[in-house]
């Protein structure tokens, strides 16, 4: 592949922040939001189904998320400093080949079948993640002016959110819909071990054919990247100063703690939505339809994402107070689900995906805003909050295995005012020590 060296001095392909966005490079990096959303929404689709695969309690199958969202923490900081030693380019072809090997995993693991293999593929598909969003939302950010970095940030991830609301409908009918309806929980307790194999082996294998697919998809990708000329961003890329820590940044320590609560919320949301909307008081629907149901709730976020774009690039909206304010909304919703039924309730949990839409990439902005050549490590500590879409949802897995799922979403209620908070006032430029 021709990759040009990360220090590169050549004047067509490194440069200082550019005073005007490149929309070339921006779009090429754009395919990457696509292909990390649709793979991470397909965990809503998996849990359902290996919910009922492997018999598994609330709290158990949302090791699911765990084991998934585990690995932004574990794999965060190596991605930090692979960026500084390759650049942000070899950085992204990185991390596309790991999630291709993660993706292909899970054929062996459909084909046991085995849950602690599917979860092995998940830490290795999210370990390439990790690496691809340490490098992508960074870059994407210093592609253009300071003043336009949230509008950017928040017009890539509305093509995330494409692919996480194509990616239910894909998963209903290819794995949902790809099998006979699952048997009844006190069915399936009485079968033999033999006639349960059986069963386990002919419901996962309609998970091979499309992860099959997906990983062929990855490594073109990474093909197709190596080969693009990125320019290099001289004012980002490159060693820190000795002595600056990122530790002395108030709002990108604050904003760590917006990732780790926003993911929580947004992870635990998506993640029980199928089950909640199966419930008899909420929606009644099977899995399958239930599964149809979740595209609205990323569509939301991707409608969301590009008025966000546009409200924060054209009419200069102030990032901090738009993403306070979605907070807050988000925070009714999730109130007014669990205080109604039925359908009300359904749709009003439905409707926070929209409120969701630009919290991700507005706090990352907010929080990196000024790092320089910090941004790497920054973007390591942001992308390591993730880690908060594998604590919240198993805490409310065990509130939902013991209060119901409909009024285990106090917590996402606690997240939003978090964000909130950090909205209007934490996110306000500083550099006092917060830490060590």
């Amino acid at each position: 592949m021709a990759i040009s060296a990360p220090q590169s001095s050549s004047a067509n392909n490194s440069q200082d922040a550019p005073v005007k966005t490149n929309y070339s490079a921006m779009a090429m990096v754009t395919t990457l939001f696509f292909m990390w959303g649709f793979l991470t929404c397909l965990n809503d689709i998996l849990i359902p189904h290996l919910k009922g695969l492997f018999d598994l309690t609330y709290m158990q199958v949302m090791l699911v998320q765990f084991a998934f969202f585990t690995s932004y923490f574990v794999f965060s900081t190596p991605s930090g400093k692979l960026i500084e030693a390759v650049g942000y380019k070899r950085a992204m072809v990185a991390g596309l080949c790991t999630m291709g090997i993660g993706t292909i995993l899970f054929v062996p693991a459909a084909m046991v079948p085995s849950y602690p293999l599917f979860l092995t593929a998940l830490v290795i598909l999210a370990g390439g993640m990790t690496i691809l969003q340490t490098s992508a939302n960074p870059y994407v950010a210093v592609l253009g002016p300071p003043n336009t970095a949230s509008s950017r940030l928040n017009l890539t991830q509305a093509f995330n959110s494409l692919g996480t609301t194509v990616a239910p409908y894909f998963g209903k009918i290819l794995i949902l819909g790809a099998v006979a309806a699952p048997v009844a929980v006190e069915v399936f307790r009485k079968m033999g071990d033999a006639e349960r194999h059986a069963y386990q082996v002919d419901q996962a294998s309609a998970i091979k054919n499309p992860y099959i697919g997906l990983a062929i998809s990855l490594f073109v990708l990474a093909v197709i990247m190596g080969l693009f000329k990125l320019p290099v961003i001289r004012s980002v890329e490159g060693h820190a100063e000795a002595g600056d820590s990122i530790w002395q940044h108030k709002q990108l320590v604050l904003g760590a703690m917006g990732i780790f609560v926003y993911v929580g919320a947004e992870v635990s949301i998506g993640s029980f939505l199928v089950n909640y909307m199966h419930e008899p008081n909420i929606g009644n629907l099977t899995l399958e339809k239930a599964a149809g149901y979740l595209t609205y709730y990323w569509l939301g976020a991707m409608v969301g994402r590009f008025i966000g774009a546009a409200l924060m690039g054209w009419l200069k909206l102030n990032p901090g107070k738009y993403l306070g304010v979605n907070a807050l909304f988000a925070a009714l919703l999730v109130i007014a689900s669990m205080l109604s039924v039925g359908h009300t309730a359904m749709w009003a949990m439905l409707a926070v995906g929209f409120f969701n839409s630009i919290m991700f990439p507005t706090i990352f902005t907010l929080g990196i805003d000024g790092l320089g050549h910090l941004t790497g490590k920054g973007s390591g500590l942001l992308i390591a909050a993730i880690i908060g879409g594998a604590i919240i949802p198993l805490v409310q897995g065990y509130f939902a295995d013991r209060m119901g799922i409909h009024h285990a979403f106090f917590l996402p209620v606690l997240c939003y005012a978090f964000i909130a908070y950090y909205g209007f006032v934490g996110s306000k430029h500083g550099h006092e020590a917060v830490a060590g």
